[in-house]
């Protein structure tokens, strides 16, 4: 597995590069990759089938101008920003057993980010499908979501260290579906920060995934992969009052 430590200037290619990643392994034979990516302005994205004009609170998104995209994978919508550190996988199938089954997976891999955190102090518990939450609080502070192709899987995930969440109170209404962990709780009550540093967050995941290369630039036909995603489809999303 090697190391992208990647941070783009648009929502798009931030999205975009994690498809070029995926296919370039899926496709193209490209290795494994860990990528760290963190936006510095405010965006968000919609899961493959999310809904914007149930997900978000649309007067107050157009009033900011924030943009909105959508990825390929499914999850829930998530506002971007600094203070919000992006993880990725480009893991292979059979890399481990539990990476076939889909639910297994997702618990495998928070597993790591888990112990990665552990390095720092932070007691934290995986909450079924995809969320890692505070043990003792039960608040959420990394949201997860994935592509699944034949050979790779495309994971990714956030953590909250350092982010602004009244952004979130303000632009995301409550969703429609909560898992049970949730309680019903309000965006205030429900989501939280971390302390944690984040470069060494980024290290002790690395360690846990054993990364052999740091390859923080772009392959020339990674680059072109990102191009051809940038060019063909349309991630971003019209909002209308």
């Amino acid at each position: 597995m090697i190391l992208k430590d990647i941070s783009l200037d648009s929502p798009e290619a931030n999205i975009l590069l994690d498809e070029a990643l995926f296919l370039n392994a899926e496709k193209h034979e490209g290795p494994e990759v860990l990528r760290f990516w963190e936006s510095k302005s405010v965006f968000i994205v919609l899961g493959r089938i999310g809904k914007e004009y149930d997900d978000l609170v649309i007067p107050q998104v157009l009033k900011e101008r924030i943009p909105v995209v959508r990825r390929t994978s499914g999850g829930g919508t998530v506002v971007q920003g600094p203070g919000c550190l992006n993880y990725t996988l480009v893991i292979d199938k059979n890399r481990e057993k539990q990476l076939t089954d889909l639910r297994l997976s997702y618990q495998w891999i928070s597993q790591k980010i888990i112990g990665a955190l552990k390095q720092q102090g932070i007691n934290a518990v995986f909450r079924p499908i995809s969320d890692i939450a505070i043990f003792d609080t039960d608040k959420k502070f990394s949201g997860n979501a994935q592509r699944r192709g034949k050979n790779f899987i495309l994971h990714h995930g956030t953590i909250l260290y350092d982010f602004d969440l009244n952004t979130v109170f303000r632009l995301l209404q409550m969703p429609k579906d909560m898992p049970e962990y949730r309680r019903k709780r309000e965006h205030s009550e429900f989501i939280s920060n971390i302390p944690i540093d984040p470069q060494k967050f980024k290290k002790d995941l690395q360690d846990l995934f054993c990364v052999t290369d740091d390859q923080s630039a772009l392959t020339p036909l990674e680059s072109s992969l990102l191009t051809y995603q940038l060019e063909k489809f349309p991630f971003s999303v019209d909002i209308h009052p």
